[in-house]
């Protein structure tokens, strides 16, 4: 099945390109790679915000990792015009706002690299770093970037 297929089956419409919060751009393309800017969780048209370990649990972080990893679909077709050009996820960095005793950042981003995997199979399994951290852009609970590989 193409990724838009796994997206329909799935019950996924991928949001339209966002306007960026700061002075960056959305997207970087560099030959086939393209580079994707952290994309912070957001829920109900506002941002998600929390601490895991403190306000949130980790179901709930996977669930933002989702939510996080669809607009990042959003920005990567944007990006290459056509999903069905990606070659490959090549790795996440996963921010995670959480306490200092929180150890559970993996199974937050576990969210994000599922639904990859489902829409692109194979080429959707990636390298993946995972980080705790004190606080992220207006509070969110989770910011991610994208690094995917797409023909030109």
């Amino acid at each position: 099945m193409t990724p838009q297929e796994n997206l329909a089956r799935l019950g996924i419409t991928l949001p339209p390109l966002s306007t960026p919060a700061a002075a960056y751009v959305p997207f970087v393309r560099s030959g086939p790679l393209v580079w994707l800017s952290g994309h912070i969780a957001r829920r109900n048209g506002g941002v998600w915000t929390g601490r895991l370990g403190q306000t949130m649990d980790t179901a709930e972080g996977q669930a933002a990792a989702r939510a996080v990893a669809i607009d990042l679909l959003g920005t990567l077709q944007a990006a290459v015009g056509d999903l069905g050009k990606v070659r490959r996820i090549v790795k996440l960095v996963s921010l995670v706002n959480s306490t200092p005793s929180y150890t559970e950042q993996h199974l937050v981003t576990n969210g994000a690299s599922q639904l990859l995997a489902e829409v692109f199979g194979e080429r959707g399994q990636h390298a993946r770093s995972a980080f705790g951290v004190a606080q992220l852009p207006l509070g969110a609970c989770l910011e991610i970037e994208m690094v995917a590989e797409a023909d030109e």
